[in-house]
């Protein structure tokens, strides 16, 4: 027979934690299923800088900055750009997301034990009018332990409920089809696969040893997005963006492939929006990777000069930290699919971030003294120093003209001439003496250094690239990194489901990336970062909370 329960989760990260943890909560029986090993669970969460956008926060309050749900909406919206007829649940979820931002999501959180690293960062800065895209105002608060533990309070909820007996994990177990009865969907069933012990975000065994059917009176979806699967990516590539780029790396593990997605819709659930993606452009090549072309992504300060594979120096305002769709599309206008930062070893010390847990022992370990050096070491933060040395997009040199050699070897062509190069460079340089300039990234560094937090951890001392004092001098070779899916089923504030006929398909919901992290794409075309994990907080709470209503 057919094991029952309240409702199952497809899916262990950290939407679907969420979800099962507060179905677990409300005294429901739920079954969670999840085709990797226990040691994967929590998902691609586990990788993130467990960054969160938070709106009028006591942290931004103590830094000086004032924030409020009026601007974080007006920022939203322009960023979103909503202009489809598909866009009326997103932008409802939209709303409903940053009342969340600005109103329980911090105490809820901080309830269960979750911390935040004092310092808040300014992300997706933007550069065009009031009403277009970016953040006002820094928003992007880092968990205290980044991407775990942003898992570990849903994670320690989920094993307390798996003691008492609400909640069965079932890993190992991949979903293959839906279940229904008389228009309800009531089931999954599935293979079972074998055990695999294999390191966390490695791609795991996918033999077949059974098979399971499950039943329930409701099912929620949180099987995650695309970013894995490459060709998927390419089919699904907005014109906008110009042609899929031919080489790519990827930001997250081999089984983040988009299967489940195309189980569901075939089952009837609408999905929207699905050329809508979010791809990062300073991905560069892990020298130590876990999963198949495992890219980092590097966080920049605003200081780094930034050239296109011709040399070119990328237009205002595409300046490092400011608009990512934005650089993404003139990269690929270029006829390339990468492109270039040129720095100071005095820029990467100060201003170099690498996105992942495993790239921060300090913030992921939650150790003030490791965090504290991050700030006054000599070099920059020993990953950093690992990339530099071992990364093979990274080249330092003392010289211009070596490292503009160096920059067209590692390629393959000689499209860079130094001389191209040296003059830009040199008219930025003759700029930065003054604290007033027209050169618009110039104008940006000193914008930066007005907000304390920049200052303290991000943002060097204003000085030309090609003074001596400050070098080596350091070239990193930029690529297109996958990362989201801003597309998905389409649902209610409930996370209930809309099938082909735009109507509600009784029993199923979606949450997370599956439902481009509510309603079908709640970011519209462009993300102000640090919503990612907050979209599968809230679609998550939202999905199981309403679930657990609505079963008997």
């Amino acid at each position: 027979m057919a094991e029952q329960a309240d409702v199952i989760v497809v899916g262990g990260g950290l939407s679907g934690l969420v979800a099962a943890t507060e179905i677990a909560d409300a005294g429901k029986r739920v079954i969670l299923v999840e085709q990797e090993g226990e040691q994967s669970l929590g998902g691609q969460a586990f990788w993130s800088f467990g960054g969160l956008f938070l709106v009028n926060s006591p942290e931004q309050r103590r830094l000086g900055i004032k924030d409020s749900y009026d601007l974080a909406l007006q920022d939203w919206i322009g960023s979103a750009g909503f202009d489809r007829d598909e866009d009326l649940w997103p932008r409802r979820w939209a709303e409903a997301y940053v009342g969340f931002a600005a109103g329980e999501k911090r105490a809820w959180l901080r309830a269960m034990g979750h911390r935040l690293f004092p310092v808040v960062g300014w992300a997706e800065r933007g550069g065009y009018d009031a009403m277009s895209h970016g953040n006002s105002v820094p928003r992007f608060h880092v968990t205290w332990g980044t991407g775990p533990g942003i898992i570990e309070p849903f994670e320690r909820r989920a094993r307390e409920a798996s003691g008492n007996g609400r909640l069965t994990l079932k890993f190992r177990h991949r979903v293959d089809a839906l279940l229904s009865n008389n228009g309800t969907v009531n089931g999954v069933s599935g293979s079972i696969l074998e055990a695999d012990s294999v390191e966390r975000g490695k791609s795991s065994s996918r033999k077949i040893v059974g098979d399971f059917t499950l039943h329930a009176q409701a099912v929620i979806v949180a099987s995650g997005g695309i970013g894995g699967n490459h060709d998927l990516v390419r089919q699904n590539w907005p014109k906008r963006l110009g042609q899929a780029p031919r080489s790519m790396i990827s930001g997250v593990p081999e089984h983040v492939d988009g299967r489940m997605m195309g189980i569901i819709e075939a089952a009837g659930a609408r999905l929207i929006n699905r050329d809508r993606m979010w791809h990062y452009v300073e991905g560069v090549r892990n020298w130590s990777p876990i999963w198949p072309r495992h890219g980092i992504r590097i966080l920049p300060g605003p200081s780094s000069m930034w050239f296109d594979a011709n040399g070119r120096r990328l237009p205002s305002p595409l300046f490092p930290g400011s608009d990512t769709l934005g650089q993404l599309e003139y990269i690929m206008s270029t006829g390339h699919d990468y492109s270039w930062f040129v720095l100071t070893q005095s820029i990467i010390k100060k201003e170099f971030a690498l996105s992942g847990s495993e790239q921060n022992p300090d913030l992921t370990g939650k150790s003030w003294s490791l965090t504290v050096r991050r700030a006054t070491n000599k070099g920059a933060p020993a990953p950093v120093e690992a990339f530099k040395t071992h990364g093979a997009d990274f080249i330092v040199r003392d010289k211009l003209d070596d490292l503009v050699d160096a920059m067209n070897a590692l390629v393959g062509n000689s499209l860079l001439k130094t001389e191209t190069l040296q003059a830009q460079i040199e008219a930025r340089d003759r700029e930065i003496g003054n604290a007033y300039a027209k050169d618009t990234q110039v104008l940006n560094i000193h914008n930066a250094r007005r907000y304390i937090g920049d200052r303290l951890i991000r943002t060097a001392t204003p000085h030309r690239i090609l003074d001596p004092a400050h070098g080596p001098l350091i070239a990193v070779k930029l690529n297109i990194l996958t990362r989201k899916t801003l597309g998905g089923f389409e649902t209610d504030l409930d996370a209930r489901v809309f099938g082909h006929d735009g109507r509600i398909m009784p029993g199923l919901y979606a949450v997370g990336e599956a439902a481009g992290f509510g309603g079908g794409g709640v970011h519209g075309y462009r993300s102000l970062e640090g919503t990612f994990l907050g979209g599968c907080l809230f679609s998550g709470r939202n999905a199981g909370r309403a679930a657990a209503k609505a079963v008997a």
